[in-house]
C-alpha cells in the first residue's frame, strides 16, 4: 500500500496503482496457465490487507495459503523488486483458513433456507419442472413454520409434499411424484459427494469475514477449494451463495475511502459454465449493486470470454497476463481482451498480450476521475509473503490459534422440519395393539353414558336425573380432553401449543358432547 491511498501493483513507465476508494468498482485478472495470475492475486490481497481491508479468496490449488508465511527472498523476486525500484521485504499476513469439509480449516456451513430454491436448483441440476416443485416445497415450509436447516430436513419436507400432493396441486399447480423422486435422487448424489457437510448449523456469520488483526491489517480469509473443485457445481453454488449473503446482509454505505471487503473468485469460469440465464442475471445484478455495500469483487480466470458480457461490463480494474492464440477461439479471446482496454498509442495491445513474459501484465485501473487509465505494459511487483503452499503443520498452528476456533467446529442439530414431521407422523399413527386417543374418549363417553343412563336417542326428553348425569359426563370428558391437549401442547411448544391443542380436541369432541 502506498501513502496516497492506493495499492502498488507494479511498474511500467510509471508506478501502476489501484486506488482504494475505487476498488469497489470490481476487477478482472486473466491469463493463461503459468503466466502469473496467482501471484498477481496475492499482490492485491497483500495490498488490501495492509490497507486494513479484509479479503476472501478461494484457494483452488493451495498456493495462496503461503501468504500466511514470510517470503523466502527468492533471487527472481529480489531482482524484480530491484528492477521496479523497490526493496524486497519478506512479510506474513493474518489468515483465517476455511474449509467446507472441515479438514483444512474451520467448517463453513449454510442452511437450506439460506441457500434458497434458485441456488439449490442450480446445485442439484434440476429442470424447470423440478425447480417449480422445489419452490412449492419451500412455500409449504414457510407457511407451516418448518425450519429447513440440513439435507434431512429437505428430504422430510419433500416426503411430506409427496403425501399431500393432491391437496397442494389444487393450490399451487401440479406436484408430481416423479419430480419429487428426481429431486430426492439428486440429493442422494449430493450426499455421496459429501455435499451434506455444507448444510447445517452453526451457519457462517458474514461478520466473521470482516475482521482485522490487532495491527489493523485486514484478515485474509482463505477457502480451501482443492477438494471442493472435484465438484465444480458445489464450488460455484457456494461462492454465489456467499456473494448473495453479503449483498443481503451488509448495509448500504455508498462510496468509502476503502472497501469493507474484497472478494476474489478464482477459476471464475466455473460460475458460468452451463449456467441458466436466470442465474447469470442474478450474478450480474448482485455484482452491479454490491458496490454500494462497500464490497469489491474480482474475477480470476484464464480467458476474458469466460465471463458473460453483462458481468464483464462491471469490471473496471483489469490485469491481463499473457494469452496463447493456438485456436480460433484463443485468437478471438486475444482480440476481445485487447478491445476492452483504453488503447496505448505506443504499442499494439493485441500483439503485446501474446508477447508478455511471466510476471508481466497489461494493467488498466480507474484514475482519480473514475475513468479507465491508458493500458500499460507492467512488471508486477513481487509478493512479500511466501509464494506456494504453507506446510500442513503451519496450517494446523494457524487454525489452533485462530479467533474462530470453537465457534464452528462442532455441528449443532436442533429441532427443525425433520423432527417436527417425524413426530407428526408418529402422532398420526395409532398405537400398536391399542386404541387411538379418539377411540379412548369414545369408549369413556359410552361407558359413562351406559352407567348414568344418558345413552338415549336424539330428541328424547331427559329426566332431571339424566340431565344432571349428562353434566357429569361432560365434565369428565372435558378433563380427559384437557390432558390430551396438554400432551399435544408439549409437541407444539409452550402455553400457545397448549391452547392450540385444547382447541383441536374441543373440536374433535364437539359431536360427542352435543345432543
Amino acid at each position: 500500500m502506498t501513502d496516497s491511498g492506493s495499492i502498488f501493483i507494479g511498474k511500467s513507465t510509471k508506478p501502476e496503482e489501484l486506488l482504494l476508494r475505487l476498488a469497489n468498482r470490481h476487477g478482472l485478472v486473466t491469463g493463461a496457465t503459468g503466466t502469473g495470475k496467482t501471484v498477481t492475486l496475492q499482490v492485491l490481497a497483500e495490498g488490501f490487507s495492509n490497507a486494513g481491508v479484509p479479503v476472501f479468496a478461494a484457494d483452488v490449488k493451495g498456493d495462496l495459503s503461503g501468504i500466511s508465511q514470510p517470503g523466502d527472498s527468492k533471487p527472481a523476486f529480489v531482482k524484480r523488486a530491484a528492477d521496479i525500484g523497490v526493496e524486497y521485504v519478506p512479510d506474513r499476513f493474518p489468515v483465517t483458513f476455511w474449509d467446507v469439509f472441515g479438514e483444512q480449516g474451520h467448517p463453513i456451513r449454510a442452511t437450506i433456507s439460506e441457500m434458497g430454491p434458485l441456488l439449490l436448483s442450480r446445485l442439484l441440476d434440476l429442470n424447470d419442472t423440478q425447480e417449480g416443485v422445489l419452490n412449492i416445497a419451500f412455500r409449504v415450509a414457510d407457511e407451516r413454520g418448518l425450519l429447513l436447516l440440513d439435507l434431512k430436513d429437505l428430504r422430510a419436507l419433500l416426503t411430506f409434499v409427496a403425501e399431500q400432493a393432491k391437496d397442494l396441486t389444487a393450490t399451487y399447480g401440479n406436484v408430481s411424484t416423479q419430480s419429487i423422486g428426481a429431486i430426492q435422487r439428486q440429493l442422494l448424489v449430493l450426499e455421496n459427494q459429501k455435499g451434506e457437510k455444507f448444510f447445517g448449523e452453526p451457519a457462517l456469520d458474514i461478520n466473521d469475514l470482516l475482521k482485522t488483526d490487532r495491527d489493523g491489517r485486514g484478515v485474509v480469509n482463505i477457502l480451501a477449494a482443492d477438494k471442493l473443485m472435484a465438484n465444480p457445481r458445489v464450488y460455484a453454488t457456494f461462492l454465489l451463495w456467499l456473494l448473495s449473503e453479503l449483498f443481503e446482509q451488509m448495509p448500504e454505505v455508498g462510496d468509502l475511502d476503502k472497501p469493507k471487503l474484497v472478494f476474489f473468485f478464482d477459476e471464475a469460469h466455473l460460475l458460468f459454465d452451463n449456467a441458466p440465464k436466470a442465474l447469470v442475471d442474478a450474478v450480474e445484478r448482485v455484482v452491479r449493486l454490491i458496490r454500494s455495500k462497500g464490497v469489491g469483487v474480482y474475477f480470476v480466470t484464464q480467458n476474458p470470454l469466460d465471463v458473460p458480457d453483462a458481468v464483464l461490463a462491471q469490471l473496471s480494474n483489469r490485469v491481463q497476463h499473457a494469452l496463447r492464440a493456438f485456436t480460433p477461439r484463443d485468437q478471438k479471446a486475444v482480440r476481445a481482451a485487447a478491445d476492452t482496454f483504453r488503447q496505448n498509442p505506443s504499442f499494439d495491445t493485441a500483439k503485446a498480450i501474446l508477447e508478455l513474459s511471466v510476471g508481466e501484465a497489461l494493467v488498466s485501473t480507474l484514475d482519480a476521475k473514475g475513468a479507465p487509465s491508458v493500458v500499460e505494459r507492467t512488471l508486477i511487483a513481487p509478493p512479500s509473503g511466501r509464494v506456494g503452499p504453507c506446510m500442513p503443520e503451519e496450517r494446523k498452528a494457524i487454525i489452533a490459534a485462530s479467533p474462530m476456533r470453537g465457534k464452528y467446529d462442532e455441528e449443532i442439530d436442533r429441532e427443525s422440519a425433520y423432527e417436527v414431521l417425524t413426530q407428526r407422523t408418529a402422532d398420526n399413527a395409532a398405537p400398536a395393539g391399542g386404541q387411538s386417543e379418539g377411540g379412548v374418549l369414545d369408549t369413556i363417553s359410552g361407558m359413562l353414558g351406559s352407567i348414568l343412563g344418558t345413552n338415549v336417542k336424539r330428541g328424547t326428553r331427559l329426566t332431571t336425573t339424566q340431565t344432571v348425569a349428562r353434566s357429569v359426563t361432560r365434565t369428565v370428558i372435558n378433563n380427559v380432553a384437557g390432558n390430551v391437549a396438554a400432551q399435544i401442547g408439549k409437541s407444539v411448544g409452550g402455553s400457545t401449543g397448549s391452547s392450540v391443542g385444547r382447541a383441536i380436541v374441543r373440536g374433535m369432541l364437539g359431536g360427542i358432547l352435543k345432543r
